[in-house]
Formats: structure tokens, C-alpha cells, sequence
């Protein structure tokens, strides 16, 4: 007899620089979702796509869980408890590297309603600094029976385990994507997604999470190229001085690098268009955040 085909959408939650992003993009074998040592770098829920012959796999890479009050943070985790309720399993992401907190209490609490459902992956087993035997110990006082997985998402080490078991475990289910999707973003998401990352990575320690790329337009050239117009909104002057750089050599790097990762990822040519301006209202900006992050 033939085996049924499984399915599921697997919500990938964890706190901030947790390895989320990088694990999905390990599994997915290609580059699903931004990286960058600034946490909360994630801001909406991406899709990357594992299919198998017997089973495809959605993971949605969620924002990190952050407690706070203000207004960005708040989307943000209404946005991952929101694929908690809908995923058909969830994958909670623990950094072997920091010791418990407050805010790693709150996740687990807030996935008890999800236990039967989750998995947990153990990640960075492989830097010096790991303490898996903690993150475990923690995992046993408040979810105890959780099916739990010691990887390196950077690595690759026990990941192939871990979706061995995601795959077991998912229910009988048509394939959601086509065969060759490994995600279903569309290509001016992916572009600003790229942009920001290359912001992220350069500029982390004057503006982490001072900035957002916002789209213009895009146009395709007679020889195929993608032509993407974007605004490089920050909240201070000074920050735009940053991002311009001396001489406009900033925004030169971060153009630069964009098309060269764009140029891997799409099957044509992309050329970026972009300029900065300034609005230090952007972060309270309720209506704009819906748009943003989602």
C-alpha cells in the first residue's frame, strides 16, 4: 500500500537571535529569511518550504518573543501567538548559549497550551559557551515530555533528526506549494528583507531597529533586469547620516551587497534604487506597524 502524503505548518517561535531565522534557512536549503546578530530582526511571519516526496513541511519563522509595552514589540508578539494557534505543530527554538530568563519563562508558559504539539530544538551545541544540559534541565521543569533535539542550525548538526520527526509526526495532507518552492515571499518582500539585513549587519550598533525599507516601486528592463525603488526610513538625522555614509559610501556598501545576494537568489538581474529619509514618529505609528509586520 501505498503511504500517505503528510503535510504541516510548523510555527517556528523562540526569543530574540535564537537561531530561528537560521534554522529555517538550513532546512530549506536555501536563503528563506534574514539573518543578523541584532535581535528581532525578524518582523513578519516568513514561509520557507521543505518538500519531500512523502511530506512538505511549512515552517513560518516567526518574530522573536520580547516582552514589552511599546507599540512595535507588541505586533510583533501578537503576530508569532497568532501562528501558535493556527500551526499544525510548533518548533520552539532554545539558545543553549544564555542561561534561562524571564522571558524565556514566558515563552514556555505560554506554549503549556501547545505541548502537545511542540517540539524543541536545543541550538548552538556547538559554541563554546553552549550549556545544553541547562536549557534541557529548563525544558523538563516547564514543559517536561517535550520531544527535544540538540542541533547547531549554522552547522547542520542533528537537524536531520529533528525534521525526521517533524515529518513523522505531521498529519495526512495534500502538498501546499509546487515542488520547487522553498518559499512563498514575493520578490519585492524578499529585496526589502535583503536591504535590511545588510543594514542590520553594518549599522547595528547606531541604529538596530531604527529603520524599515519602505517600497516605491519596480519595473523589468528590456534585457530582464528588476529595477527595485525603495525608502530607507529612519528616525533621526543623524541616523541618515549613518546609513548615507561619508561621500555616499554607506548606502554604496549596502546597494552593493544587496544585488550580489539578490543576484544568487533570483534568476535575473536585480538593480536597487535607493534613498533615505527621516520620520521619528515610524515606531508609534499603529496603522504603519499592521502594514509592516504581519
Amino acid at each position: 500500500m501505498e503511504q500517505a502524503h503528510t503535510s504541516a505548518f510548523v510555527a517556528v517561535v523562540g526569543r530574540p537571535s535564537a537561531g530561528k531565522s537560521t534554522l529555517m534557512n538550513t532546512i530549506c536549503g536555501e536563503k528563506v529569511a534574514i539573518v543578523s546578530p541584532v535581535p528581532q530582526t525578524t518582523r513578519n511571519t516568513v514561509r520557507g518550504i521543505l518538500t519531500r516526496p512523502d511530506c512538505q513541511l511549512v515552517f513560518l519563522d516567526t518574530p522573536g518573543l520580547h516582552d514589552s509595552d511599546k507599540a512595535m514589540n507588541k505586533r510583533l508578539k501578537d503576530v508569532a501567538v497568532k501562528n501558535l494557534d493556527e500551526a499544525d505543530m510548533v518548533l520552539y527554538v532554545i539558545d543553549s548559549t544564555r542561561a534561562p530568563g524571564a522571558e524565556e519563562e514566558a515563552i514556555a508558559s505560554l506554549l503549556v497550551r501547545f505541548a502537545e504539539k511542540t517540539f524543541a530544538a536545543v541550538n548552538k551545541i556547538d559554541a563554546r559557551e553552549s550549556d545544553v544540559s541547562k536549557a534541557r534541565l529548563f525544558l523538563m521543569e516547564k514543559l517536561p515530555g517535550l520531544k527535544t533535539f540538540d542541533i547547531s542550525a549554522e552547522k547542520g548538526t542533528g537537524v536531520d533528526a529533528l525534521v525526521a520527526a517533524l515529518s513523522l509526526a505531521a498529519p495526512v495532507g495534500p502538498a501546499y506549494y509546487p515542488d520547487d518552492f522553498y518559499t512563498d515571499q514575493e520578490p519585492v518582500f524578499r529585496i526589502a528583507e535583503i536591504v535590511r539585513e545588510k543594514v542590520f549587519l553594518h549599522t547595528r550598533d547606531e541604529l538596530p531597529h531604527a529603520v524599515y525599507v519602505d517600497y516605491v516601486s519596480h519595473h523589468m528592463l528590456d534585457d530582464g533586469t528588476l529595477v527595485y525603488e525603495g525608502i530607507l526610513v529612519v528616525e533621526r538625522e543623524s541616523q541618515k547620516g549613518i546609513v548615507i555614509g561619508k561621500g555616499g559610501a554607506m548606502i554604496q556598501q549596502l546597494r552593493e551587497e544587496a544585488e550580489k545576494d539578490l543576484n544568487d537568489i533570483f534568476p535575473y538581474p536585480v538593480r536597487l534604487s535607493l534613498k533615505v529619509k527621516v520620520d521619528p514618529h515610524w515606531k508609534r505609528d499603529e496603522k504603519l506597524l499592521k502594514r509592516l509586520i504581519q
